[in-house]
């Protein structure tokens, strides 16, 4: 049996990021329940448990919604807390929490006053990320303190006897330079978890839970063209073959010369591929509309009941999806706050008359490309930027219109050619242009104008759930905004955004 860490999800935003990190050191990570008891975890048959991490949260250790099983600290396993998991331990034996005077968001110096445990190895000062309302005030007698903070007394502690940790900080965002230090002391050394995970079988393993659950029932795919929808187009046919139907649909929000791309790609790859021409439909029952949630609901509406009456011609009864973990947790889960509606989860409607399958549920955005290099699909497809299940819609700030698509459309097609062209020496991520819902005063051709703002957005990222600005050198920036001006004749001004992930997210809306 293979050994595992698990993560109770308090709902934190970064739950799924801990996971990863844990696979990073090839050891199994599953997110569970954290209503889930001590019994259970003693009796858990999915793998062999050698460590406990208590996510992160929303909420605070006061709040009645949250059931926590204190027996779990009584397993003889390492078990280790995370901001709301750090101050969550404390309360649960018997320590002090309150209201910080003074909030911690963003990147801290933590003091590290015993080098010790999970901390071995690291400096006496560590630029770590915090993210909290709450502090841990006072632990019990039988705990001491590791680390301290301006404005945490107890950023750190450990149970004097127990393989029990609390870290007030963030070791699974980038911004954490020695996260991963961190990670490997705990994960290796406490919990002495064995490094043999890998995902060499998961092809095979896919496929067969796809045949078996699909049956000979007929299903129908989401193809957007991006890596996720693809991976899961392909796993998907090898287990039911022709009994897929992959659906394009085309919603006139993709961005330039892409439904044309996306069709000639798929038809080559024998996806059984329909497309469906959706452009009227989408722009009518978006018109008006500028809040991004109703955005984003409004086109996973659509997208359902356009693939609903797909389904229907073809009598098929599931559903398939490319749906990864981030966006199951940005939609939101029982004890986690929604950042933003994913049109493929948090956008169905309640109703829904197909079953859905997501086979790429449990893996993240870089999982993903290894799946699709394993696949043998072509670089335009395993090297392909991530793009928004809601596309340029949630790039134009404000009301959709066919004619504002268009100026955004024509701006992402600039920044993209010319970051292809300057084949700049960085991991970028995503690059891409937002029409902003203002205009401001120009002068073209020695005449006053008054037009529309372009945002440009460029991040660096390892699998999206953080991300840093792309430094981009000012002589690409430049040429980008030239053309921008001089070749959308509604749009006078170009901005760069400077802001990581968090505390923004890449996308605008």
């Amino acid at each position: 049996m293979t050994d595992c860490i698990i993560v109770l999800d308090f709902g934190g935003q970064y739950c799924h990021l801990i996971a990863r990190r844990i696979r990073e050191l090839n050891v199994y990570s599953e997110i569970v329940s954290p209503e889930i008891t001590a019994e259970a975890i003693e009796d858990y048959r999915d793998c062999r448990v050698r460590g406990i991490i208590i996510s992160g949260g929303p909420q605070s250790v006061y709040s009645e919604r949250i059931k926590f099983d204190k027996n779990i600290l009584n397993l003889d396993l390492g078990i280790l807390g995370l901001c709301y998991g750090h101050q969550l331990i404390a309360y649960s034996t018997g320590g002090g929490v309150e209201t910080a005077g003074k909030k911690e968001f963003g990147i801290t110096t933590a003091i590290i006053d015993k080098p010790e445990g999970i901390l071995k190895g690291l400096n006496r000062t560590e630029r770590v990320w915090m993210s909290h309302s709450d502090t841990v005030t006072r632990i019990p007698d039988d705990y001491e303190i590791l680390a301290h903070t301006q404005n945490s007394p107890i950023a750190a502690y450990r149970h004097k006897t127990k393989h029990i940790y609390g870290l007030q900080w963030h070791p699974e965002v980038v911004h954490t330079e020695n996260g991963m230090r961190i990670f490997r002391n705990f994960v290796l050394e406490i919990c002495g978890a064995k490094p043999n995970w890998r995902m060499d079988n998961f092809v095979e393993n896919s496929v067969s839970e796809i045949r078996e659950r699909v049956g000979d029932r007929t299903a129908v795919i989401a193809l957007s063209g991006g890596v996720d929808s693809s991976v899961a187009a392909i796993l998907t046919a090898r287990a039911i073959g022709k009994n897929l139907v992959s659906v394009f649909v085309d919603t006139g929000l993709m961005r330039k010369n892409e439904p044309e791309q996306i069709e000639k790609m798929f038809r080559n790859l024998h996806l059984n591929l329909r497309v469906i021409d959706a452009r009227s439909r989408f722009f009518k029952s978006l018109k008006g509309v500028k809040d991004p949630e109703k955005k984003r609901k409004i086109i996973g509406e659509n997208f359902i009941r356009v693939f609903e009456e797909a389904a229907k011609d073809i009598d098929a009864k599931v559903l398939v999806q490319g749906t990864i973990y981030p966006d199951r947790i940005e939609s939101g889960t029982r004890y986690a706050s929604t950042i933003k509606s994913h049109h493929n989860v948090g956008g169905l409607p309640d109703k829904l008359k197909l079953e859905i399958l997501e086979p790429l549920a449990e893996l993240y955005k870089d999982e993903v490309r290894v799946v699709a290099k394993d696949l043998g699909l072509p670089k335009d497809i395993t090297e392909r930027m991530p793009f928004p299940g809601p596309a340029l819609a949630i790039r134009v700030i404000g009301e959709i219109t066919p004619e504002r698509i268009n100026i955004v459309r024509r701006a992402d097609a600039v920044v993209n050619e010319e970051i292809r062209r300057a084949k700049a020496d960085m991991n970028i991520w995503q690059s891409f242009a937002v029409l902003l819902p203002l205009k401001s005063v120009g002068v073209q051709g020695d005449t006053r104008t008054y037009k529309n703002t372009i945002a440009i957005r460029i991040v660096e990222s390892r699998d999206g759930m953080t991300a840093n600005f792309a430094r981009i050198p000012y002589d690409i920036l430049e040429r980008i905004s030239t053309r921008i001006t001089n070749e959308i004749p509604a749009v006078n001004r170009v901005v760069y955004d400077l802001t990581h992930k968090p505390p923004a997210t890449i996308e605008w809306e």
